[in-house]
């Protein structure tokens, strides 16, 4: 992503240019039958009936997941092979899950490269715990973080060997349930530019660098201080946060996360690999393994299907049908039907950015409307035919409360080119009441294969049309039109960071009837409810820059309807914002690459 120099890094502006039959049952005929279902009862001796077999649950988590005990001799020498395949394989087809059985580990450093996650097997971060550091840096893209997508840490606890683990990552890069015995550093080598990220249930004892971080959002953790910010920090049920002081410095801070789950996650309960199934939390603040175990249930892996790649769409079905949950490994999956998940309950955890790609327009995902749906942790990628949607949460006209028990949306990212062609009208379509999205990147793709004005064409990002919605971590990016329509009512985002898209060609191919431009997110004229904190849009309409943007969010004037800390930038003065809110705020002007901010609306 091409970016402004500037003379300290505690003022990093950045420019991006970044950025079917069921024979697959991968299955041994002495598979353990599935809990809680038994062989067909023997009929009358009459001509007998071929009954399907049942899909097995369990077995093993296939050869791109890697497992480390404390006595595996050789981890170093592992760790490195993966960094070197997956570095600067940002648009490859490798992706590995690292995962560490409890215990620990001295004298390591796991480099994180692309479609790389690394995770601790216990119940607690502590309980995995390496003396040394996780990396991200940004060396092979000389050093310009702003590329580092699709890589993630989890449940470990850290003491780096400098006393701060440098974490310089961009999107799809979450960051849960560490323990950083000392500090950490969310910039690269030398400073360089670097554009947002994520931390959950994290516990930080030094303090967090952040330095050219564009954007942050922090939730439910705890930080031993926090050093800078540039454009928008924010914070939700942090302890050690810095205080409310938008816009400058521009720190967004709530005290509590109003509701939050974390994310689901495999651990080790002696030999035996289980799932656990964090608790749904209100009001929450700090993390939610401090104090002994954490709350919440757990299934043995025998209740979840251990999908491959080159396992059909026909028989994940049939699994979750059986009643079975998904764990989809590490790779590719193909899809020449939606997977529909009709269960409640029903848990689709991935591992290792397992990536689902729908060939022929179909929906990669949809659910039913009802309650508990957990989605973690697989990217879905577009596919070449024009898929209407990628990602259905609950039917149109979903209307049941799923307050005590919501669906969670987590760690799911959406791509729409980059690795290849894809188009896609609307990504994401929440129509289920009182989901959770916790954190998601949908982007259509501004570089790699297959990325062009109608190219890659994706009008819509995320379309909220249920109520009681609320997104905590919401980064969606570069769609044609509208990248956030919420039609939903009492919805409510906390953190949100966006970019048009660069490639518009010019002012007519973004008009929008009388209007410049589509909002980045767009409070739809009959909703009466809806509250956002922290939230940022920006231009880089390179390839005409005279383009303008009328505003980056656009909502029904009415007093129900509340924003705090909102911000437009124009990225080195390619294209302008007249305004940020409907009519309100000032206009973004010149090269200075400086926000327009507005702190409360109405």
């Amino acid at each position: 992503m091409p970016h402004l120099p500037t003379d300290s890094p505690d003022s990093v502006r950045s420019l991006p240019a970044r950025r079917s039959v069921l024979g697959a049952m991968a299955a041994t005929a002495a598979a353990p039958a599935l809990l809680g279902l038994s062989s067909p009862a023997s009929a009358a001796p009459a001509a007998p009936v071929a009954q399907p077999r049942a899909l097995p649950g369990g077995g093993d988590l296939g050869p791109n997941v890697i497992v480390f005990a404390p006595s595996t001799s050789g981890i170093q020498a592992k760790l490195d092979e993966v960094f070197r395949q997956q570095e600067s394989a940002q648009f490859g087809t490798g992706r590995y899950a690292l995962l560490f059985k409890p215990g620990t580990y001295n004298g390591l450093n796991a480099q994180l490269g692309f479609y790389t996650s690394i995770a601790g097997l216990g119940l607690s971060p502590d309980d995995t715990a390496i003396n040394g550091d996780v990396t991200v840096d940004a060396g092979w893209f000389n050093g310009n973080a702003t590329q580092n997508f699709w890589r993630s840490a989890e449940n470990l606890a850290l003491t780096p060997v400098s006393g701060t683990n440098r974490w310089a990552v961009a999107q799809a890069a979450p960051f849960r349930r560490m323990h950083v015995r000392g500090g950490l550093n969310l910039a690269p080598t030398g400073y360089g530019w670097a554009s947002g990220g994520y931390i959950a249930d994290s516990r930080i004892d030094g303090s967090v660098g952040p330095y050219s971080q564009q954007q942050w959002y922090t939730r439910d953790s705890s930080v031993g201080g926090w050093a800078n910010a540039v454009w928008n920090m924010v914070f939700s049920g942090v302890q050690g946060a810095p205080a409310q002081s938008f816009p400058n410095p521009p720190y967004t801070t709530l005290d509590t996360t109003p509701v939050s789950r974390e994310k689901p996650f495999l651990y080790l309960n002696g030999s035996e690999y289980r799932v656990f199934l964090p608790e749904r939390r209100t009001n929450a603040r700090g993390t939610t393994w401090g104090s002994g175990t954490p709350r919440g249930t757990s299934l043995p892996l025998t209740q979840f299907y251990v999908a491959k790649p080159g396992v059909t769409a026909a028989t994940l079905n049939a699994a979750l049908t059986q009643g079975l949950h998904l764990l989809l490994t590490p790779g590719i999956y193909h899809l020449d039907q939606p997977i529909q998940v009709n269960r409640a309950g029903t848990v689709v955890l991935g591992l290792g950015y397992a990536t689902l790609i729908p060939d022929n327009g179909v929906t990669a995902l949809r659910t039913a409307d009802v309650d508990g749906v957990r989605l973690a942790g697989f990217l879905i990628d577009a596919g070449p035919v024009n898929s209407s949607t990628l990602l259905e949460v609950g039917p149109t006209g979903a209307s049941a409360s799923h307050s005590a028990n919501p669906t969670t949306v987590q760690d799911v990212f959406i791509r729409i080119g980059g690795a290849g062609a894809g188009k896609a009208t609307t990504s994401m379509v929440i129509n289920s009441r009182d989901t959770i999205i916790d954190h998601t990147w949908v982007w259509r793709a501004d570089h790699g294969t297959g990325v062009g004005w109608e190219t890659n064409r994706a009008d819509y990002g995320i379309r909220v049309n249920g109520d009681d919605v609320l997104a905590t971590g919401l980064f969606v990016e570069h769609f044609n039109k509208y990248d956030v329509q919420w039609y939903g009512q009492r919805g409510r985002t906390i953190f949100f960071q966006n970019e048009k898209a660069y490639d518009a060609p010019n002012q007519a191919a973004i008009q929008n009837g009388s209007v410049k431009g589509y909002a980045a997110y767009k409070v739809a004229d009959s909703v009466t409810t809806h509250e956002g904190w922290g939230l940022g849009s920006y231009c880089y309409y390179n390839v005409d820059p005279t383009i303008v943007q009328h505003n980056g969010f656009a909502a029904p004037n009415t007093p129900g309807v509340k924003f705090h800390d909102l911000l437009v930038v124009s990225l080195g003065g390619q294209g302008q914002y007249e305004h940020v809110v409907n009519e309100t705020g000032a206009p973004t002007s010149g090269t200075s690459t400086v926000p327009s901010t507005v702190v409360s609306y109405p």
